[in-house]
């Protein structure tokens, strides 16, 4: 399903339709990058191995918890807005502008190395929406930021496994995930990763996982 640029019949007070739109249509790619990032987070919890495995596990159920509630509350705002919230798995694939998370069974740490690069993917698409919100409906970009605190704050949670000891990130130069699960962990055996469901990246997605 394509995506839908659609003027609502009514919106919240203080909005016109139109804008009312504009901010559903900018809330759907972020619902659906938060209930793909859920997704990823439990992939990884039940996928990592060795030595970190205990603290790495329990470290992202309740990452998991936070960012369901995140795309509940998007959902929500879209609904109030006037909007449909589409939280299917196949809207969601078929509007995603990024393939699967690329990495199986594989060590913890290099887990959180790619880890690391889908988190800067969607907080970096999480602050253009904000910023685009910011002009029409300061009630999105309240929820936007509120999203922001909580995702950046995950993202040092992981990068503190990633630092080497001059304090610089391992996985700086990675363009990809199994890049970064290597510069991170234990390099994947092919095996390991897993299987995409699309060959190449649609052309609108970006080496660091725009989301």
């Amino acid at each position: 399903m394509p995506p839908q640029g659609s003027t609502p019949r009514y919106t919240v007070p203080g909005l016109s339709t139109k804008e009312g739109g504009r901010m559903i249509d900018l809330l759907r790619m972020r619902l659906h990058s938060l209930n793909d990032l859920a997704l990823t987070l439990k992939h990884i919890h039940w996928n990592v191995t060795g030595p970190h495995f205990i603290a790495v596990h329990e470290m992202l159920d309740p990452q998991t918890t936070a960012v369901r509630d995140m795309a509940d509350a998007t959902a929500e705002r879209v609904s109030a807005l006037g909007g449909v919230p589409h939280g299917t798995a196949g809207v969601l694939v078929a509007e995603r502008t990024w393939d699967d998370y690329s990495v199986g069974r594989a060590d913890a740490i290099a887990h959180l190395g790619a880890l690391d690069l889908v988190y800067t993917g969607i907080i970096e698409d999480h602050r253009k929406a904000a910023a685009k919100a910011a002009s029409v409906d300061p009630v999105t970009e309240d929820l936007l930021i509120e999203h922001l605190r909580s995702l950046e704050q995950f993202q040092w949670f992981v990068r503190a496994h990633l630092e080497n000891s001059a304090g610089a990130l391992t996985t700086t130069e990675a363009r990809s995930e199994k890049q970064a699960a290597a510069a991170a962990g234990t390099p994947i055996p092919a095996r390991q990763t897993a299987s995409p469901r699309r060959t190449a990246k649609k052309p609108a997605a970006s080496t660091k996982r725009a989301r």
